[in-house]
């Protein structure tokens, strides 16, 4: 066997540029980043830009990711002395632009941060200091001097609950943290050829924006009411100048399309408390694998209760963070206004927030069941901080939630195809394989028969991965995995193991007798033989992933037997 090479050494450079009158950019390029958080594979790395602007005073756009610690001060403190920086703006406070605030505020102490409220409310537990803060609002403004004059723009939800958009009016420079960006890195600092970055740039779109599509509108409206946008500054990728017309108004129409789903799925928390903000994010990524709109609400941050009861209404499944015990009359009125709302036609699904004063869950469960809703996934209930796992469990049981709210238009797709041409596709043959995978502490498995080798030079094959699997998530650009070929007249009893539904987060491998991997994942012991893999590329094809994987190692256990065959009687479905 050959054994495994690691990339063992990421390359992390740093790029300035002047992007317009006083105004620096400082990028950090992360090269090989193949992953962003756990579900979204990477093909191009990233970027964590920041910015400089210098005016009577000196204000600075965000940091950078804390693996870039001493490659982003060693350029700033080249560009200029901390102290004298008046002014940090937080766009929001994900760690990858936030990650170096902490160190930034040791250096000059007299800064000033401006962010939003809940913005400031995460710094807190993230600086453990005392800092100077302004709390800032919409259409507020903070005067730079030489006609920098910043104006504020609220955008919850991009994809952060405390997003804030900052705009120039000297340089019409609007910044924007994660809106409009995308994971992309190469030496451009502007968007000059659109071709190269737009696959990109939808993906991300669809990643991280599309489940907020709502408050992708309600920010644009926003933007609407600023002067002429000449540029914007983004938090990842290129910025864009040569095409802000043009993405901003794909923007535009996807949110549009997104909002006007034919299914949608409503998932209400109180993102300032405990951890429901990433606990939701990772419910919605699992639920947008199934296609399934998804409205998004706050409700710390003030919501219409006559918005939120037209939007209740039509919905067809209800996910619920549950809120704090002592929360606030506001939050009170609006999870009332959701019992009122609900009717016995949608599916419910109710995590907890994890903030230590959560309200009990078994009661409001019972109030949701007793009005006549399905309890679609298991109440998530979480005790101790969230792991990898627990945010897999999530998304999971997002995927559940999706499915169950089409079903009837999965049956409907399925009745839909010509009869001739059904059985003739079906007559399409595969082997049976099971595809086992890990990263992490995460695991997961799928039966497959869509397997095909696809070259010699690499040795490499193909295999077709439906987008609502769970295994999709590890299944990435980079990701490495096992190919399990089942033996013919001995793989009943794994192909019922494999076939069967499991619970969100459930072990795959109960009972099942494995061995481990070169690279960590799972061997079935029982299988005809093996093959160790690695994702190069993949293609969307549909409601499909065409995932195409080199090979590097494997192992047949009986040379003469033969590979299970699954044969089907019509081609659209399993």
């Amino acid at each position: 066997m050959v054994a495994i090479t690691d990339k063992t050494e990421k390359r992390l450079t740093i790029q300035t540029a002047e992007i317009a009158q006083d105004t620096t950019a400082i990028r950090s390029l992360d090269w090989d980043r193949d992953r962003f958080d756990i579900e979204f594979g990477l093909q191009n790395g990233t970027t964590y830009n920041s910015f400089l602007i210098r005016g009577e005073q000196i204000a600075l756009v965000d940091t950078s990711h804390e693996k870039f610690r001493k490659l982003y001060f060693d350029t700033l403190t080249g560009l200029i002395n901390p102290t004298d920086i008046d002014y940090l703006i937080v766009s929001h406070t994900e760690p990858d632009h936030s990650g170096l605030v902490k160190d930034l505020l040791q250096m000059a102490p007299d800064i000033t941060v401006v962010a939003s409220k809940v913005a400031i409310q995460f710094l807190e537990d993230l600086v453990h200091q005392p800092f100077k803060r302004k709390i800032v609002k919409n259409g507020d403004r903070l005067d730079l001097g030489n006609g920098h004059e910043i104006e504020f723009v609220i955008a919850p939800n991009l994809h952060w609950p405390d997003t804030i958009f900052s705009f120039d009016h000297k340089t019409q420079t609007l910044y924007t943290c994660d809106a409009f960006g995308m994971h992309y890195c190469s030496d451009s600092t502007f968007d000059e050829d659109l071709k190269t970055i737009e696959a990109d740039f939808h993906y991300y779109y669809e990643c991280l924006m599309g489940p907020n599509a709502r408050s992708v509108l309600s920010a644009l409206k926003r933007m609407g009411e600023l002067p002429s946008v000449k540029m914007i500054a983004t938090g990842h990728g290129p910025l864009l100048y040569h095409n802000v017309e043009e993405l901003t108004g794909r923007y535009r129409s996807w949110s549009q399309n997104q909002t006007k789903a034919e299914t949608s799925i409503g998932i209400f928390y109180v993102s300032e408390y405990g951890y429901s903000d990433r606990l939701a994010q990772a419910i919605v990524n699992g639920i947008t694998k199934t296609g399934v709109g998804v409205e998004v609400v706050d409700l710390g941050s003030g919501v219409d209760l006559q918005e939120l009861r037209e939007l209740v209404g039509r919905c067809s499944g209800l996910v619920i963070g549950v809120p704090p015990a002592s929360g606030a009359a506001s939050i009170q009125a609006a999870f009332s206004t959701i019992l009122g709302s609900a009717n016995e036609k949608q599916g419910i699904g109710i995590f907890e927030s994890g903030g230590g004063d959560d309200e009990p869950i078994d009661p409001l469960l019972s109030k949701f069941r007793n009005l006549g809703l399905t309890t679609v996934f298991p109440e998530i209930r979480l005790k101790q901080t969230p792991t990898e796992n627990t945010y897999k469990l999530c998304e999971e049981a997002g995927t559940d939630l999706g499915q169950w709210v089409t079903r009837d238009r999965s049956i409907k797709a399925m009745k839909s195809l010509g009869a001739d041409l059904d059985k003739a596709l079906g007559r399409l043959t595969g082997g049976l394989y099971i595809i086992t995978a890990k990263k992490g502490d995460v695991s997961s498995a799928m039966l497959a028969s869509w397997v095909a080798q696809a070259s010699f030079k690499p040795l490499g094959f193909s295999i077709a991965v439906a987008k609502d699997r769970a295994i999709e998530s590890l299944m990435q650009v980079g990701d490495r995995f096992v190919l399990n070929v089942l033996e013919e007249g001995n793989y009943h009893q794994l192909m019922r193991h494999f076939l069967k539904r499991f619970a969100p987060g459930a072990d795959r491998f109960e009972g099942v007798k494995t061995q481990t991997g070169e690279n960590g994942a799972p061997i079935l012991s029982d299988a005809l033989a093996y093959i160790e893999c690695e994702v190069q590329s993949r293609m969307d094809c549909g409601d499909h992933w065409a995932v195409y994987s080199t090979v590097y190692a494997g192992r047949v256990s009986k040379p003469e037997a033969l590979t299970a065959v699954h044969h089907r009687k019509v081609g659209n479905h399993y």
